[in-house]
């Protein structure tokens, strides 16, 4: 069984760390420049967006050719950071929240949603907090989070909370692998200059099999997974069967077992 002990001694049960939110709020002014310190996520959002968009509404049944495709669903997203997800979603039909523990963050997205003339549920809190609200998310996004949080298990039990039985979790994070260590830091970071750095931990990064066992501790199942690569000729990042650096993963409750029959 997969180690879900939290790095570097951290305490289990922790779900934030103080000093990835304040190197984040520190550059709340910069969400919204495509050529700025997240350069990066503006380029996954296409990809990232047509992976969320697909796996909805193959799970609720929509046509994602229709451009109100998720009219009406609840979508919570947990780090939403300055809305890169949320706006693209919300054109979509989506009754979307936006949660992120940074207050200068959630400062950012609510300006440029407004500017946009899009009505979007900010908040500034932790995902523990979610509880008080009664719940009842269609689905809850977990994007770029999961590798920054002390205890992945932790965490994601919380972000399973607001969730419906029936709805979906999708989350997009950083594979451990000697090639991820490679390319999302020494490349990234060193070398390329993709991201300040310091960015990423690889000993917070989160091999498959960790993610399966901490969304069964959350009461989900992995559902499935997929790739995200670069294509460096294309400048662009694209959905792929290669698991080994960036992916994304979907994950549901289970369906209650069968009693066996007399």
């Amino acid at each position: 069984m997969p180690s879900m002990t939290p790095p570097n001694g951290s305490p289990r049960g922790a779900t934030l760390d103080s000093r990835e939110i304040d190197r984040f709020a520190a550059m709340a002014a910069e969400w919204w420049d495509p050529n700025g310190k997240f350069k990066p996520l503006h380029k996954l959002a296409p990809a990232r967006l047509a992976y969320v968009r697909d796996q909805l509404c193959a799970h609720f049944g929509r046509d994602p050719r229709q451009l109100n495709c998720l009219r009406g669903l609840r979508i919570l997203d947990v780090g939403c950071g300055g809305g890169l997800l949320c706006e693209p979603l919300a054109r979509l039909g989506a009754r979307v929240t936006g949660l992120d523990p940074a207050a200068e963050t959630i400062e950012a997205a609510r300006r440029h949603a407004a500017a946009q003339d899009l009505d979007i549920a900010y908040r500034a809190g932790r995902i523990e907090e979610m509880d008080a609200t009664g719940g009842g998310f269609d689905c809850v996004m977990v994007m770029e989070v999961i590798e920054h949080v002390p205890d992945v298990a932790a965490f994601l039990a919380a972000c399973a909370r607001p969730l419906k039985p029936e709805g979906r979790m999708l989350l997009s994070t950083i594979n451990r692998t000697l090639k991820s260590y490679a390319l999302a830091i020494v490349g990234a970071e060193y070398i390329l200059r993709w991201l300040p750095i310091g960015t990423h931990r690889w000993d917070r990064f989160v091999t498959i099999g960790e993610l399966t066992e901490a969304l069964r501790r959350a009461g989900l199942e992995l559902a499935g997974t997929k790739g995200l690569v670069y294509d460096p000729l294309r400048d662009e990042w694209r959905l792929a069967a290669d698991t080994d650096v960036n992916y994304l993963a979907a994950a549901v409750v289970p369906a209650p077992a069968l009693a066996p029959s007399a």
